[in-house]
């Protein structure tokens, strides 16, 4: 479960930004606001991280693997992208973007903000780490930039694996504290419905109001505004959204029977993709 080497699987040495096609990117708002965002959030983790450490506090195991992989690998992430969106929007003020960001993204990260159990919040966490690995798998098929398309390919891979040290540990805790498919289901509703309404939002708004500040003016969106470029970035990483792997992703807590889940895989596909349009 817990990876044996001290190395992360790959570092900013691996990623050649001087083969970045900037021409392929450069002018595609939407595609900024979705690597703008998406560094911010990854940036933000070690705030995160120092809630779900106290929440672990007394399983040795959970917290060498957060402190040691998650939190390494997730912060790397987030130089990743910064470095991505500095050389193809070196005018854009990131430093200043994230400031205002981290200012109201930090007063959500409270132990208050946990589900009330160990196992509930592993389950949670499931959520979480099957909304990164389809967002940047979205984000891989959205794009046309070689090096953006390596770049979140990594990123994925790595979600997920997180994802499968989160249900290795959801498992041991559903055993241990007897959760029913109700507690879990519960849980997965709750950060299901949050996925959209916080960090994401809260990065995607920062990030449109500081880039329409630094971008050079262009005649065909002069008159938009920042929820209409917000719009734009949630349509497209909406087209390219994997839903039947998200539902899987979503839905394997709760160990279902296959038929049951073969049954209710293509509703489930249908009603996630039209709550994720705008």
């Amino acid at each position: 479960m817990t990876a044996s080497t001290e190395r992360l699987p790959w570092s900013l040495a691996d990623i050649d930004f001087s083969a970045v096609e900037a021409e392929l990117v450069r002018d595609d708002d939407a595609m900024f606001l979705l690597v703008c965002s998406a560094s911010f959030v990854e940036t933000g983790t070690d705030t995160y991280t120092g809630n779900l450490l106290e929440r672990f506090a007394d399983d040795g195991e959970v917290g060498a693997w957060l402190r040691d992989h998650w939190e390494p690998e997730e912060l790397q992430h987030g130089r990743a992208l910064r470095a991505y969106v500095q050389h193809v929007w070196p005018e854009f003020d990131w430093e200043a973007a994230y400031a205002g960001f981290f200012d109201e993204y930090a007063r959500l990260c409270t132990m208050d903000e946990l589900e009330p159990t160990c196992g509930q919040e592993m389950a949670a966490r499931c959520i979480v780490e099957m909304g990164t690995t389809t967002y940047y798998q979205a984000l891989n098929a959205a794009c046309a930039e070689p090096v953006l398309r390596e770049l979140t390919w990594r990123i994925r891979s790595d979600e997920v694996r997180h994802y499968k040290n989160f249900h290795a540990f959801f498992q041991r805790y559903q055993r241990a504290e007897h959760l029913g498919r109700r507690h879990v289901l519960a849980a997965i509703v709750r950060r299901a419905l949050e996925l959209r309404r916080e960090d994401a939002s809260i990065a995607l708004r920062h990030a449109a109001a500081w880039h329409r500040r630094s971008r050079p003016r262009r005649v065909s969106d002069a008159a938009a505004s920042n929820e209409e470029l917000m719009a734009r970035a949630y349509r497209l990483v909406s087209r390219h959204l994997p839903m039947e792997l998200a539902v899987r992703m979503a839905i394997k807590p709760l160990r279902l029977s296959p038929g049951v889940q073969r049954f209710v895989m293509r509703p489930l596909a249908m009603l996630g993709a039209g709550i994720v349009h705008p």
